[in-house]
Formats: C-alpha cells, structure tokens, sequence
C-alpha cells in the first residue's frame, strides 16, 4: 500500500505514524524460514543477513509484516549506510552488518498465525500488530502510533532532527489496498536557490532535458553537487534545450566540475566532494553523463530535505532566479535541523501503558 502526498495532515479518524527513511520491505515469516522482500518484489535477504537471522528468532511463525528497514546510528537514520548493502560481494555485506546492523521498524500487519488479515480495517490490524510484537526485542520494533492530530503536528516538528522523513496518515477503517495511494504523507518542503551548473538528456534524445544538476556553494567557495531537479512536462524540456543552448558554449573550460566530466567512479568517501556522474547502487545500468553549462544561471527550486551535502529526493523546479548571483547561492541558505535523539521518537509512541517500545539506538 502506498502513500500520496498532502501538504497538510487531515482531519477525522486517522492512525498517525512517523514515515520512517529506509527500505520499505515486506517480510514473510514461515513456520522455519524468513523472506524479505523488497517494494518492487526482489528479494533483500542477501543484502541484510544480519536482520535475516534475527527475524528468525524474534517473530512468531506464520505472519507477513510491512515496514521499513533502517540503520540507526549516534546520529539518526542513515540512508547512505543502507545504500552501501547493496554490495555484490558477500563479504562486504558481511562487513557492514557488523559495522552498521540493521533494524525493522514493522508498521502494519497483513497474515497472523497464517490467516490472511488484508480485509480487516487499519485500526483492527494495528490491535493485532501490538499483540504480536508485544514482547518483541531489538531489532525488531513497532513504530510509534497516535490518533491524535496535534501530537502528529508536533511529531512533523521534531523528529525531523533524527532522520526521520515526515508523517504519513492512515485512514482507520480502510482495508490493506496494495499498489494504491491510500495512505497520506506529509513532508516539511523549503525552497533554496542553486546554481544550475549542467544537465542530462531526456532518455536517449538530445532534443529534451532530462534534469538540471544543481550546485551550492560552501564556506570554501567549492561548488558542491546536491542534485537535480526532473519533473517537466515534455514541452519543458524541449524549451530548455533552446534556453540553456547559450550557456553550452566553452561551458566546461573554466568548469569547477570539469575533472569529473565523463567520470564514471563510485566514491564511499564521505570527505569526498559529490560528483555530478558517480554512480550508486541504485543507478546501475543508468547514462549518468552530463553537459556542463557556464556558471551562469540560478534557479529556486523546492526540496524536502538534506541527506548529509544534498537533497535527499529530487528538488522541483520553480522559477528562474534572474535577479540573484551564482555566488549568492550558497549552503548557509539552508535551515539548520536540530538533532534529536532517535530513542526519543519510539518514546513519543507509547500511548498505551502495556505496550512497551525500545529504541534501535
């Protein structure tokens, strides 16, 4: 079941829940075996063997669990460690799962004790998911719930700080809808001014912009790539081939991004300054090359979030910024999120005296 995105919590008879930043993940709990299965229905186990054997002996048989996998550190969620199990080598996802373990943060309940629950209402599957995970111990844990909508506000306001991504809503006498938008989300959104400093072709063509690669500058005067802004109508991105034509010109003479122009390298150093056409695990197979553009132009577009030096999802686009420097746009722009501890988060949950919740930190 899937989330759509509000930009207001709603009003009536909702289960409220931090949306925590991870991998969404279904698990299946067999009489004898666990399966985890991905959003888009791989298979995750390999990548999480450490969260695989301790499913084995922290859940009871015959159930189907949604959640979140998430790595919980000294300072909150951090994606970039989950991102680095997605390793083709089995012994360094055995290195990592020692170094960085993994949790289950489980949400919802779809099959208990092998009796299939999809139809029962949110509120219904909730009960039920408190009883199962009652006794439970780490790293399996039941993410916070409250029904009431001022907590939710508050819960917007301050787990941001630990790595958390919003807060979703679920309507309390809906069924389990897989594959739909059922469910609402609610995310901070802010705005920043950044440089536009390149761009990719749309799919295979070069009559089309695929993105805009954005840039902001530190204390140091570096410009640092902090990602792309994609979402345009087709008649866009045709208009930016004609707009941007200009700025292509001896582009990447002078270009602070000139070293990185066609390089293909997978960089884990996180002193390591981000670049335009580093792969991940998650780009494989993608063309990630880029056409430079004079530092010339600047655009202000809306992000959600940062994910340490940049934007955690894809920025929109909102306007041309004529009127502000390349220079001008720099990082101390950006709202400074006060740390909060993530032990604090599953604290806030605990409406019900009998239910007892503890921290993956």
């Amino acid at each position: 079941m899937l989330a759509r995105l509000e930009s207001e919590l709603p009003t009536g008879d909702f289960l409220f829940e931090p949306k925590w930043d991870g991998f969404r993940a279904i698990i299946f709990r067999r009489a004898s075996e666990v399966f985890i299965q991905s959003r888009d229905q791989r298979p995750f186990d390999r990548y999480f063997p450490d969260l695989h054997e301790m499913l084995l002996r922290r859940l009871a048989a015959d159930c189907i669990l949604d959640g979140e996998i998430v790595i919980a550190t000294a300072k909150g969620l951090e994606f970039d460690a989950l991102q680095l199990r997605l390793h083709p080598a089995a012994s360094r996802v055995a290195k990592l799962a020692i170094e960085t373990p993994a949790s289950f943060v489980a949400f919802d309940l779809l099959a208990k004790d092998g009796r299939d629950i999809t139809s029962l209402s949110q509120s219904e599957r909730r009960t039920l998911l408190e009883e199962l995970l009652s006794n439970t111990e780490p790293p399996v844990f039941l993410t916070p719930m409250t029904r009431n909508r001022a907590t939710a506000l508050e819960w917007l306001n301050r787990f941001e700080g630990a790595g958390l991504d919003g807060v979703i809503a679920k309507n309390a006498t809906l069924a389990y809808q897989p594959g739909k938008r059922a469910m609402i989300k609610v995310k901070h959104v802010r705005t920043a001014e950044c440089v536009v400093a390149g761009f990719r072709w749309y799919k295979n063509t070069q009559d089309a912009v695929g993105s805009l690669l954005l840039g902001l500058y530190d204390d140091n005067d570096v410009l640092h790539h902090v990602g792309v802004a994609a979402s345009f109508p087709m008649a866009t991105r045709k208009a930016l081939v004609r707009d941007l034509h200009p700025l292509r010109r001896d582009a990447i003479r002078n270009h602070p991004w000139r070293d990185w122009a066609g390089l293909n390298a997978d960089s884990t150093d996180n002193n390591s300054q981000r670049m335009p056409g580093a792969h991940s695990r998650w780009s494989a197979g993608k063309d990630l090359s880029w056409e430079a553009l004079r530092i010339e132009r600047v655009c202000e577009v809306k992000y959600d979030h940062l994910q340490g030096d940049r934007f955690r999802h894809g920025a929109v686009f909102l306007r041309w910024r004529p009127d502000k420097f390349p220079c001008d746009c720099r990082y101390d722009q950006l709202e400074v999120i006060p740390a909060f501890e993530l032990k604090k988060v599953f604290a806030a949950g605990i409406a019900q005296p009998s239910k007892r919740v503890r921290s993956p930190s």
